[in-house]
């Protein structure tokens, strides 16, 4: 039975349409197929989805990005990659089985793929935490990563996430510290590596695995600092504000590639990832080895810079704030940045002598 978002309601009534005309034995008095009505409703179909997806808004391009049917990271790993032996554990704590890690073998080459997973049913859902990693799932994925930087293993990680998990026993286990640790551990690795938004990227959740080389998205994923409805819940105290705070948070991969956050929009087929999976495959499998080819010219130390570099550029291209090439470029503009963290130290030494004196003072009274 096939799933619909609530702006697919014509597109639900031709589908079941074309159904029964696919199955003329199931109605009364019918015992052929019309395959010229059959052709005129699927074109119908056709055009329908072209105009809609065409012009989604970014709350309907959200509800795409979280559709039940969507793929997940775990068809992409079976079905993308050869070998892949599964690798659990963070040798600290335990398993999280919100993420799925291992090595694999990709057109022959050994990576490491890394994938978060939501699950396809109610029963893999539970058991996979929504897709939301615990810190024993960040700190199983670093110690997988460095192991793949020992060896010089290429790492590609297929984001789907609507943030790291905020319960309780996660955040008495360092959930924080995880999230960046794991974010200094890719900026650290000497390695090509690819981070793929498949559905939802939110927050550190997701960037603490996606500050790779190359960040691609699919058309309709979204990536966010924070979901629409809880921005909407913090900046107007109205959850029903999701649609103006999806538009002002520029989610969508086009917005997305405007602002150099991304480096590849990868199409997905008419209708969304999930109405033909072999097209999304072949365009994900394709994005991957061309990439991957890019990095192969390139030595470690290349690599390394080449994603420091494009980190340290972001924002800066919409004129924001200026361009330089590399972090060391910044001493060119003419600041003495010494100065300002020693003026900057001293206020601080200064206010906090100024609270002591105030709260010792209180104390005596």
């Amino acid at each position: 039975m096939k799933n619909y978002l609530n702006f697919e309601t014509d597109i639900k009534n031709l589908e079941n349409e074309l159904e029964k005309l696919k199955d003329p034995f199931n109605q009364e008095g019918l015992t052929e197929v019309d395959t010229k009505k059959i052709s005129k409703t699927q074109e119908e179909i056709d055009e329908k989805l072209r105009n809609i997806y065409e012009n989604l808004d970014p709350w309907q391009i959200t509800l795409v990005a979280r559709h039940e049917d969507r793929p997940k990271s775990k068809f992409f790993i079976d079905n993308l990659f050869e070998d892949f032996i599964p690798l659990e554990g963070d040798r600290y704590y335990g398993e999280d089985k919100s993420v799925i890690s291992g090595f694999a073998k990709f057109k022959g080459q050994s990576v490491l793929v890394i994938g978060q997973e939501k699950g396809e049913n109610l029963e893999a859902r539970i058991e996979r935490n929504f897709g939301m990693m615990r810190p024993e799932g960040y700190r199983k994925t670093i110690r997988l990563m460095e192991l793949a930087d020992r060896f010089n293993i290429p790492i590609i990680s297929f984001i789907d996430t609507p943030g790291a998990y905020p319960g309780v026993g996660a955040e008495e286990r360092g959930q924080a510290e995880a999230i960046a640790k794991s974010i200094e551990c890719c900026m650290k690795l000497k390695v090509p590596t690819l981070a793929i938004v498949i559905g939802e990227g939110g927050s550190g959740g997701a960037i603490a695995l996606a500050s790779s080389n190359k960040v691609l998205m699919l058309e309709n994923a979204i990536y966010s600092v924070i979901s629409p409805e809880g921005c909407a819940t913090i900046l107007w105290r109205d959850p029903k504000k999701m649609l103006d705070a999806a538009k002002a948070m520029k989610l969508s991969a086009k917005d997305l590639l405007e602002l150099n956050i991304i480096d590849e929009i990868i199409p997905e087929p008419l209708g969304g990832a999930h109405r033909d999976r072999d097209i999304i495959l072949e365009n994900i499998r394709n994005s991957i080895s061309q990439n991957l080819d890019f990095f192969k010219t390139l030595t470690s130390e290349e690599i390394l810079n080449h994603r420091k570099d494009k980190f340290l550029k972001i924002g800066r291209s919409k004129g924001f704030v200026s361009s330089p090439e590399s972090l060391s470029a910044i001493q060119t503009s003419g600041l003495d940045f010494k100065e300002i963290i020693k003026s900057k130290k001293n206020i601080a030494i200064a206010v906090a002598t100024i609270v002591i004196i105030a709260a010792l003072t209180l104390f005596i009274l």
